[in-house]
């Protein structure tokens, strides 16, 4: 079997973490199964779809480098097939006309719910052996019915939840197109997993009940249903199902964040899936491993602190050079001008390792392209003690003879120190604040490094004149 995938989503909203890793499974398992991935974008809802919505989801999959096969797919192209289809079921008695009123349903639904009976359509206009159906009323334009099968059950093997049956009793005769002719959801995803030969939908398990509608409409058109696997809910960090409304980020606000792409993926693989007890993984090693058999029962939780925290590790086992460009645009943002001054890449290498996002070493880097401070006498007496004054002039000679890397300045900090027996602190305190006008710094012997030999002598000469 050549495995074929879909994601499916309905471009009317901003797309969270949770409708990502519903598309990063299908995707995983055609990678896996070296079959192909679709993406078909379900904008049959005129209202609430937008464009703009659209341009989220393809940019937010290539951004966590989720490539595609085949789309994307708009269902509003494919009207006429779906008329063609809905044309062919009337012809051969699997679908009819419904002429009840929308006021006649809400009536006989309030009716059932007052008996204490689930609401249903009654099969008015459902055709029948020997069966009279009504008159046939003026001007009023009919819904198109699917003659659902009665009696017996709709039974599938779950990839996720095991089996499942479904009384086909609960199920009453679905709309398959509106009174205009628009057809609905659950047709469409019908005719689209035939026309596209999908082998396995794997989507969120809000969806189960939609399954034994849909498995019953693809066997009336002679379909084989595909492989069913229904991913439990992505829940927000209050248990809450995750959702805008629950204040769900988009995927553009993780990468306005700072976020890498590879840690998102990452995390969204665990929300759900698992190997071992692996945790910090490549995409080609996740692809590598992923089986359905894998995916977990039980509704994933977002934790917000277990994803800035795999941010962080990607950002520290990142090389410089490629983290460096990932994080110039947030450097530009703060006004820093990344190509006056020390290198880049340099600062950042510097920076990476205690860093949870691109933002925070963009924010650190700061330090590194801002003018030489200004400091007053005041600030010099008291954040550079005299007494310190005679040990920093003869670490700038030592830093001026000293071999420009880090173990060249720590020597000289070394030799310094044991020359006026004082301790660490005692000189590096000092020696930060004449150079940038903080005691907060990372390592200072890298940081001269990054700064350079001339820049820091000409900024710690002027506290000692």
């Amino acid at each position: 079997m050549h495995i074929r995938t879909r994601f499916a989503p309905s471009p009317t909203g901003f797309i969270h973490l949770g409708n990502l890793r519903s598309a990063l499974y299908p995707w995983a398992f055609a990678r896996h199964n070296k079959g192909d991935f679709i993406l078909r974008i379900e904008d049959t809802d005129l209202e609430r779809s937008t464009q703009e919505a659209v341009d989220v989801i393809i940019e937010g999959m290539a951004w966590l480098g989720m490539d595609i096969d085949e789309g994307p797919i708009y269902q509003m192209q494919r009207i006429d097939r779906y008329r063609e289809v809905i044309k062919q079921m009337l012809e051969s008695g699997i679908a009819y006309p419904c002429y009840m009123s929308e006021e006649e349903l809400n009536k006989l639904r309030d009716q059932q719910m007052a008996n204490k009976e689930k609401p249903r359509y009654n099969g008015m206009w459902r055709p029948e052996q020997g069966k009279t159906l009504p008159a046939v009323p003026e001007g009023v334009l009919p819904v198109i019915r699917f003659k659902n099968p009665i009696g017996g059950s709709v039974i599938w093997e779950d990839a996720v939840k095991g089996q499942i049956e479904i009384s086909n009793d609960e199920l009453d005769d679905l709309v398959i197109a509106r009174p205009d002719g628009t057809p609905t959801y659950n047709f469409c995803v019908v005719v689209d997993d035939l026309d596209m030969k999908i082998t396995h939908v794997i989507r969120g398990d809000d969806h189960v009940n939609n399954t034994p509608r849909q498995i019953n409409i693809m066997k009336a058109l002679g379909g084989t249903p595909p492989v069913y696997a229904h991913l439990p809910t992505v829940l927000n960090d209050s248990g809450e199902k995750m959702s805008k409304r629950n204040g769900a980020m988009s995927v553009r606000d993780y990468q306005k964040a700072g976020y890498l792409p590879e840690a998102i993926l990452n995390y969204l693989a665990r929300l759900g899936w698992s190997h071992g007890d692996a945790e910090v993984f490549t995409k080609e090693q996740f692809v590598n491993w992923f089986d359905l058999d894998s995916l977990g029962r039980s509704p994933a939780q977002h934790n917000p602190e277990k994803l800035l925290w795999l941010n962080h590790q990607y950002i520290q086992n990142a090389d410089p050079a490629k983290l460096a460009q990932a994080t110039k645009p947030f450097a530009h943002e703060l006004g820093i001008d990344t190509e006056s001054g020390p290198d880049f890449t340099q600062v950042v290498a510097l920076l990476k390792d205690r860093a949870n996002t691109l933002i925070e070493i963009a924010e650190g880097s700061k330090l590194f392209y801002l003018p030489a401070p200004q400091l007053s006498a005041q600030q010099i007496s008291e954040n550079i003690p005299a007494t310190v004054v005679p040990a920093l002039k003869d670490l700038i000679a030592a830093i001026e003879n000293a071999q420009p890397s880090k173990e060249g300045y720590s020597a000289a900090f070394k030799q310094v120190l044991a020359n006026h027996q004082l301790k660490m602190p005692a000189l590096a305190m000092p020696v930060r604040y004449a150079l940038f006008a903080t005691t907060q710094t990372p390592a200072i012997d890298s940081v001269l490094v990054v700064l350079g030999k001339e820049e820091a002598v000409n900024r710690l000469s002027k506290v000692v004149q």
